[in-house]
């Protein structure tokens, strides 16, 4: 249970506590703690003017800004729903977030003034059009012109703990993006939550280059901000700017996906940058290979963790105590899980019926915490499913040991049916990791007339390498059984993930949803 009744109450904290601190960094940009609590007032006032009112949406579309955190603020403070917007979608699937989740207003950066043009149409609901940039289309309001427009007390509003805060997309890996409704009471426990597994304190610096729409870069940003912390944003993610801003500012926590930190590593004069100030290398998104978090902990330290969740709840984290490479065989298969339960959360492995499961033994996972979600935007049916019997069913498979950690085996639409045995897609991938000439993998069942499902790896190889698919073939016999081996290897240059990391598998379905070559 949140000790804070609201969010409001956390960001009216921060700035009688912490009012001259630093509360985000930008580049030059410095604002504090009072400034933000100032500009969030100002900002619900303005939008209020504007005719929105309590759990009215207000929908943003934009990369990473200043803006970002005032638009959030303003929802915090007033009890508006704040619904961002992945500005990696086309313009249809733009559309299609946008009407679901039906805002009274929204504000989009300038380099988007033609999508939303395009679309304005067919938003009817949308009363007011709010652009942050210095030349707004004529239909659009300034941003800085609806904030100044504002009261410094605020709007005559004031939020509850079981009000929604959030409605936060799914990245639609099963589908239709859905509208995950977080409450205050539920983003309050999911910073807590990580501020506890973060040791984050006064004085700490978080760097973020994940995007603000995705529930890492809020949650690990909200973690350090509930401790009186600073947030370091960056507009998007560069390795080099990412190694020149840890020197810089002295960073000490940081949140890069696997794919994140070994684009850092490549660096080629990485080895240069003073990283010493680092506490905290947090690469929740995916699991890493233990080649990759080698390589990381020798050029870090012993300082990374791995967290699990997702949009609809979170639940697990492997601290850094467990982070063994050079251990015993138990560290090291430690090493391939996703950790034990967090202090606010309960984990259940089962199956189809919802009966617990033994250890070791494979199922569905499920979670239950204050962390988990009211329940899906306007999808009763969708929310029943996944919310049935109190816990959060995440729609992944795995296992839990005697010790409580907690194994990821797969999507259940991951796994892979060939010939009537289930394959787990990312047991198949670790195999071919494995091999040296691998930089990165993704495994698919591709329709197959006699097996139902034929295994399919897509594959990158590092730079001056060569393998071919017969060698990869072989090499993973000796690895895994042979029925779980590919039956093909299709090679590319890069594969497509999503932006929080994850591979986008269902891109990958598409692709080669013939049997064949993409």
């Amino acid at each position: 249970m949140a000790i804070l009744q609201s969010m409001r109450a956390l960001v009216e904290r921060n700035e009688r506590l912490h009012g001259d601190d630093c509360h985000l960094i930008y580049g030059e940009q410095r604002r504090t703690f009072r400034q933000f609590a100032e500009r969030a007032r100002r900002l619900a006032s303005g939008l209020y003017q504007l005719g929105v009112r309590h759990q009215d949406r207000v929908a943003i579309l934009a990369m990473n800004c200043p803006e970002y955190l005032d638009v959030y603020g303003a929802g915090e403070v007033s009890g508006y729903i704040i619904a961002p917007v992945n500005f990696r979608l086309a313009p249809a699937e733009i559309l299609y977030v946008l009407a679901s989740a039906a805002p009274t207003v929204l504000v989009f950066e300038q380099q988007y003034s033609a999508v939303i043009e395009q679309l304005r149409g067919q938003l009817p609901g949308v009363q007011t059009f709010v652009c942050i940039g210095d030349s707004p289309p004529a239909w659009a309001q300034p941003f800085e012109t609806v904030l100044a427009a504002g009261s410094p007390e605020g709007p005559p509003l004031s939020p509850q703990l079981g009000d929604i805060v959030s409605l936060m997309y799914t990245s639609g890996t099963t589908g239709r993006p859905k509208g995950v409704m977080l409450t205050h009471e539920g983003m309050l426990a999911l910073c807590e939550s990580w501020a506890f597994e973060l040791g984050a304190d006064v004085g700490d610096k978080i760097l973020l280059s994940m995007p603000f729409f995705h529930i890492g870069a809020r949650s690990q940003g909200g973690a350090v901000t509930l401790r009186g912390g600073t947030i370091v944003m960056h507009r998007n993610f560069d390795p080099v700017a990412i190694l020149q801003t840890v020197q810089r500012e002295r960073v000490t926590q940081i949140h890069l996906a696997p794919t994140m930190v070994q684009a850092v590593l490549g660096v080629p004069d990485q080895e240069s940058y003073d990283l010493s100030s680092l506490q905290t290398l947090n690469y929740a998104a995916a699991p890493m290979p233990i080649t990759l978090l080698t390589r990381a902990m020798q050029r870090f330290g012993p300082i990374m963790i791995n967290g699990y969740g997702q949009t609809e709840g979170a639940g697990t984290v492997l601290r850094k105590r467990y982070h063994r490479p050079q251990g015993s065989a138990k560290d090291l298969k430690r090493l391939t899980s996703i950790g034990q339960p967090t202090l606010d959360a309960r984990v259940r492995i089962v199956d189809e019926l919802d009966n617990e499961l033994p250890a070791t033994v494979v199922g569905e996972i499920c979670l239950r915490s204050a962390q988990n979600m009211l329940g899906y935007w306007n999808d009763s049916a969708a929310t029943l499913r996944t919310l049935r019997g109190g816990w959060l069913h995440t729609g992944d498979m795995g296992y839990m040991d005697e010790d409580g950690f907690v194994y990821l085996v797969d999507r259940k639409k991951d796994m892979i049916i060939s010939g009537g045995e289930n394959i787990y897609s990312r047991e198949v991938e670790e195999a071919l990791l494995a091999h040296p000439a691998l930089a990165d993998v993704a495994v698919i069942g591709i329709p197959d007339a006699y097996w139902g499902e034929a295994v399919k790896g897509v594959v990158v190889v590092k730079a001056g390498m060569q393998v071919t698919a017969a060698e990869l073939i072989a090499h993973c016999r000796q690895l895994i059984a042979s029925y779980k081996c590919p039956k093909s290897v299709e090679f590319v240059d890069a594969l497509p993930r999503l932006p929080s990391g994850k591979l986008n598998k269902v891109v990958l379905r598409e692709t080669y949803a013939g049997g064949g070559s993409g």
